[in-house]
């Protein structure tokens, strides 16, 4: 077991028992050294649908309680509800999701009262857990009092009044409900401001969605409700509701990094902290200042803190998966909305809904007028991480090396190593190539003039990697071989 980019995740059959009890009972000290937390303080704990997760989130229980911390159950809530509801509680807590990964798999977010653990909390919490792994754990689960209700009420009432009494009137908005923890409250707060809400897609089984590679299975599914239903969108979140997911009247997803770029201006917005796999045209299109992190909330988080300690104000944040967080209150509709410093699905969500409600025009219009570049995402499954690693100390060991894997798209002309490699080709086109930070996937980002075009570059790009990974020879070297 490792920290990713957003928590301790692994396979089930390795999370369950011992290793979800070592993670928590390492975190629980960890708050205790620290002064986080205080011996009998409450300790929030959620989780989402799968099938597994109940029974890890009682062996983490268990193992707060024996910690010495007071364990309170929140059920099935999105992640931002949970860490809403530990920052009013001055608590903190613990999220069991392996957020858009398959069932097989699932993961731990921790939070410290103020929010999420930053990556010097992850080396200690790692350090303790290795040292309590070299005795006996105890796994037994436990059972608290469950407080969802009110984690639940307290999310609803932060969206209440951000817009206009009947702000989506007249919008048919589909909600693809699948399995995640989003889908009832998404239900309620659309409906609160007057859209026609459609229920999809609801499964009693886990489904992994991935709102950053948004699948072509769950293409079609969107292509075909909004056809059927006649809808104006179609929204969704991943399974523990901290990325959003948002359609066109046609179907077609939106990106996330410009969900945020939307949320952005409608929070007006002074400066936006986002990965740099995020689209290369938000310099440009924003109207709010830019700094650029490496993949993962963590970074975005450190982000946005260093933009307020420089003074600044107006600071939010999002990943290309759209998932949003702010540093700083923003005043909405004359509601104060105060930080929310986790990624949060149901504020773009609002904003690219009601931006379309009051310009009364279709979101694919919406989302060509802002003249980004094409951009897409996807990414080859069930990748060793040790070879996704070669591949990339392979790149990185020479300039000739990303050269020779490059050559049959284009000649390199830049390249960023902020997270993974960014490399710009010489007719303009973009090329990312990162391993995941949580799971066993190899990811490829693209951008290009035309979708068409974006299409056929993330096509190849992808072919170039799991050529190279299926016999450790670079394409080029191997053609001229």
């Amino acid at each position: 077991m490792k920290f990713g980019t957003s928590g301790v995740r692994g396979l089930v059959s390795e999370l369950e028992g011992r290793a979800s009890a070592l993670y928590t009972t390492a975190f629980a000290r960890h708050l205790l050294e620290t002064g986080a937390a205080r011996a009998g303080d409450t300790v929030l704990v959620g989780r989402d649908f799968r099938a597994s997760s109940p029974g890890i989130a009682a062996t983490c229980i268990g193992a707060l309680r024996r910690a010495g911390l007071s364990p309170v159950d929140c059920g099935t809530v999105p992640t931002p509800a949970l860490a809403l509801y530990g920052l009013k509680l001055d608590a903190a807590s613990l999220m069991v999701t392996g957020s858009h990964i398959p069932a097989d798999r699932n993961g731990i977010k921790f939070y410290r009262p103020d929010g999420e653990i930053d990556k010097q909390d992850e080396a200690r919490i790692t350090a303790i857990a290795a040292e309590l792994d070299e005795g006996e754990i105890d796994v037994a689960p436990g059972e608290t009092p469950d407080r969802s209700a009110e984690a639940e009420a307290l999310f609803a009432a932060r969206y209440a009044g951000l817009l206009p009494k009947g702000a989506l009137a007249g919008l048919k908005v589909g909600v693809y409900q699948h399995s995640t923890v989003a889908r009832d409250l998404l239900v309620q707060v659309l409906e609160a401001y007057g859209a026609g809400v459609v229920p999809l897609g609801r499964s009693e089984q886990f489904i992994p969605v991935d709102t950053e590679a948004v699948s072509g299975e769950t293409i079609d599914l969107l292509k075909g409700w909004t056809k059927e239903h006649g809808l104006a969108a179609i929204v969704s979140a991943d399974g523990d509701g901290d990325r959003p997911l948002v359609s066109d009247e046609a179907g077609e997803p939106l990106r996330g990094d410009l969900l945020g770029l939307i949320a952005a201006q409608f929070l007006q917005a002074k400066v936006a902290v986002t990965p740099v796999t995020s689209n290369s045209g938000l310099e440009k299109a924003g109207g709010f200042s830019v700094l650029r992190t490496r993949v993962g909330s963590p970074f975005v988080i450190a982000g946005m803190l260093d933009a307020l300690q420089a003074g600044k104000t107006g600071v939010m944040g999002f990943e290309a998966n759209g998932g949003l967080l702010t540093a700083s209150p923003f005043t909405v509709n004359g509601k104060v909305l105060e930080p929310l410093p986790t990624r949060d699905s149901f504020l773009p969500v609002l904003a690219a809904l009601s931006l379309a409600a009051r310009e009364k025009r279709p979101l694919s219009k919406i989302a060509a007028g802002f003249r980004l570049p094409f951009a897409a995402a996807d990414r080859l499954e069930n990748v060793p991480v040790e070879a996704s690693a070669a591949l990339m100390a392979h790149l990185r060991r020479s300039d000739d090396n990303l050269a020779a894997f490059l050559a049959p798209i284009a000649p390199v002309s830049s390249k960023s190593d902020i997270d993974g490699l960014r490399v710009t080709l010489t007719d303009g086109r973009i090329v990312h190539l990162r391993p995941s930070g949580n799971a066993p996937e190899m990811r490829c980002y693209v951008e290009a003039e035309t979708e068409a075009a974006a299409r056929d570059l993330l096509s190849l790009g992808l072919r170039l990697i799991n050529a190279w990974l299926t016999d450790r020879t670079p394409p080029a070297e191997r053609a001229g071989a």
